[in-house]
């Protein structure tokens, strides 16, 4: 493959900043064709981007002879139909996070992949923004020492929609997953993968506390990673605005990084030498550096640092956290 011709499947708000602009950016790549399901919004997608071609058949798409890989950025519920329907269409796919609504799911997306020999990718795109990449180069230096313990702690206030009794899709189990732990601790938990290696061990607790919505709002963890490295971590997203908190700290035998899962706030290295700080700032366009990755991939001039295989060990962990949970709500 010399170019990548892309075609969106869902052509909504993640792709108007955050990925969509990068496929025009990013080299031997083009972005030429949307797809969403009302069609007077794929049309205006498609006009405000400069896209030539748009559609609200998600099969069109797929089949579109131009077409020659997908993005898929549907609500998960989708993510493993569209992506085999893809795959054995002959189409690579880079698929939206969480990677599908469960690691079964997952575990079907990389059958197809592997039966039809296409690639899969996931867009868990911290593994290759130049500030996350920074925090593990300092790792692999050896200037933490070993490490220890690492602390996370995600605290989110009330959306207003959330407020107002009408909760978005994002708290919807059935068509997320989850809630907000499974949109926004994905990222952590599979960033933490890219670190250290696959999880090893779980225990966790999780519920609902302040009743607004069906999926879990707060969550416990603990967990194990190669070598002992001991991840302990909390998240709750019904605190008030002025206790918000995105804090990751790593230590070490030798020192500690501290850094933010999303507000791309300084990393602070702590030593005994001193302290250090590294800013790196939020791109325009925070997916265009994994999206250069798969291009590259997809052309064969490199390698890509996410794919289904290390998706769907997220996809496992976070149904291991919500796995009590999920069986008390069946009840």
């Amino acid at each position: 493959m010399k170019t990548v011709n892309w075609g969106i499947i869902g052509c909504g708000d993640v792709t108007e900043v955050k990925s969509g602009p990068a496929f025009n950016q990013v080299e031997n790549s083009k972005l030429v064709a949307v797809m969403r399901r009302n069609a007077l919004l794929a049309e205006d997608y498609s006009r405000r981007h400069k896209v030539p071609r748009w559609y609200s058949s998600a099969d069109e798409l797929i089949h579109n002879k131009e077409v020659n890989a997908i993005y898929i950025a549907t609500p998960p519920d989708s993510h493993a139909e569209l992506s085999i329907k893809a795959l054995k269409a002959g189409k690579p796919v880079y698929v939206e996070k969480p990677m599908a609504l469960n690691h079964a799911q997952c575990q079907e997306m990389i059958k197809a992949s592997e039966d039809s020999g296409i690639p899969l990718f996931v867009a868990y795109y911290r593994r290759a923004l130049p500030g996350f990449l920074k925090v593990r180069e300092l790792i692999d230096t050896g200037i933490l020492g070993k490490i220890k313990v690492v602390n996370i702690q995600l605290y989110k206030s009330l959306s207003a929609e959330e407020r107002s009794g009408t909760p978005p899709w994002r708290v919807i189990p059935e068509i997320a997953g989850g809630g907000h732990f499974v949109d926004l601790a994905s990222h952590q938990l599979d960033y933490l993968d890219f670190l250290f290696g696959p999880v090893e061990r779980v225990k966790a607790v999780s519920f609902n506390q302040a009743g607004l919505y069906k999926a879990e709002d707060i969550v416990s963890a603990t967990f194990v990673f190669p070598d002992k490295v001991l991840a302990t971590a909390s998240w709750c997203f019904t605190v008030p605005e002025f206790l918000q908190r995105d804090s990751i700290e790593i230590i070490g035998e030798k020192g500690s990084i501290h850094m933010s899962c999303f507000g791309f706030s300084p990393i602070k290295l702590h030593t005994a030498e001193g302290r250090q700080e590294f800013d790196y700032p939020k791109p325009a366009h925070v997916q265009s550096y994994l999206i250069r990755q798969v291009v590259e991939a997809l052309t064969g001039k490199g390698a890509a640092s996410s794919t289904a295989v290390s998706g769907a060990r997220t996809s496992r962990v976070m149904d291991e956290v919500l796995a009590e949970y999920r069986a008390h709500e069946k009840k």
